[in-house]
């Protein structure tokens, strides 16, 4: 029957991945109207904050650290850090040991804007994953296919 579906499921409830799917739009959703008043995207949210939690860990933070610690496409992570670059909120500088690269700073005001909205972050996910009575088998499940 070329009209239906071929689909080993017997309801759409029954696919991981369209509710994975389905959950993850609802929660970028939330994110995104969380994070709206500090004029953030998501993505802008996360690597600002990677940058901000690397900076403290790390001598040298590059461009490609940021993409692997963030998981996030290296194009699309240059793209963004321009954005933030034009906001102040980041800076890059020279590498010390490898000129090619370009070491990334968070400045005084990405710091603070990083540490406001994870307040605004956090707080919107208690209230997503409310629901949920024990959030760490939801996050253990996670981390296992992430680290596959």
């Amino acid at each position: 029957m070329p009209d239906v579906l071929q689909t080993h499921f017997d309801d759409a409830d029954e696919s991981p991945g369209l509710v994975l799917w389905q959950v993850t739009n609802r929660w970028q959703a939330a994110q995104r109207a969380a994070l709206a008043p500090l004029g953030l995207t998501h993505v802008q949210f996360v690597l600002l904050a990677s940058l901000t939690w690397l900076a403290s860990r790390l001598d040298v933070v590059t461009q490609r650290d940021l993409a692997d610690h963030a998981a996030t496409d290296p194009m699309m992570t240059s793209q963004v850090l321009r954005v933030l670059e034009e906001k102040e909120l980041l800076e890059r500088g020279s590498h010390p040991h490898d000129r090619r690269a370009k070491a990334l700073v968070p400045t005084a005001a990405g710091v603070a804007l990083a540490n406001k909205a994870i307040g605004v972050v956090e707080q919107c996910d208690a209230e997503f994953f409310a629901p949920l009575d024990d959030t760490r088998a939801l996050l253990a499940a996670l981390l296992r296919l992430r680290d596959r």
